[in-house]
C-alpha cells in the first residue's frame, strides 16, 4: 500500500449545528454540499485540500487524540481567535514548527500548526 494523502478525519460532536458554527465561523472551514443522508446527523467540511467530517454522537474522552489545522500565521490566528472569544493556548515550539491548542464546543482538541518557514 502507498497512501497518497489523508482524505478526511471524522470526529464526534455533541451538537452538529453548534460545531458547524464553530468550525465555519471561527476556524474558517467551508461546508460541503455532497454529504449523503446516512440517517444520523452530521456534516462534511473542507479544510484546504482535506475534509473534516462531523458526526453527531457521543464524544469519546480526550486521551490526547486531536486534529491539526495548518495555518500560515500562528500568532495572527491566535490573536484573531482570542478576539472572537475562543480560548487558545499560547504558541509553543514543536519540532521545526510551532503549535497552539484549543477545544471545540464538544471538547475535541484542535491543534493549530505553523510549519517552519522553508
Amino acid at each position: 500500500m502507498r497512501p497518497l494523502a489523508v482524505h478526511h478525519v471524522s470526529i464526534n460532536v455533541d451538537d452538529v449545528d453548534e460545531a458547524l458554527r464553530f468550525y465555519v465561523d471561527r476556524l474558517g472551514l467551508t461546508v460541503r454540499s455532497d454529504r449523503p443522508d446516512f440517517g444520523f446527523p452530521g456534516a462534511w467540511l473542507d479544510a484546504g485540500g482535506q475534509q473534516l467530517h462531523l458526526i453527531g454522537g457521543e464524544v469519546p474522552p480526550g486521551l490526547g487524540q486531536h486534529l491539526a489545522l495548518q495555518v500560515a500565521d500562528l500568532d495572527g490566528t491566535v490573536g484573531e481567535l482570542r478576539a472572537a472569544g475562543v480560548d487558545v493556548s499560547d504558541p509553543s515550539p514543536v519540532g521545526t514548527g510551532r503549535q497552539a491548542f484549543l477545544t471545540d464546543p464538544s471538547g475535541n482538541l484542535v491543534e493549530l500548526h505553523q510549519p517552519a518557514a522553508g
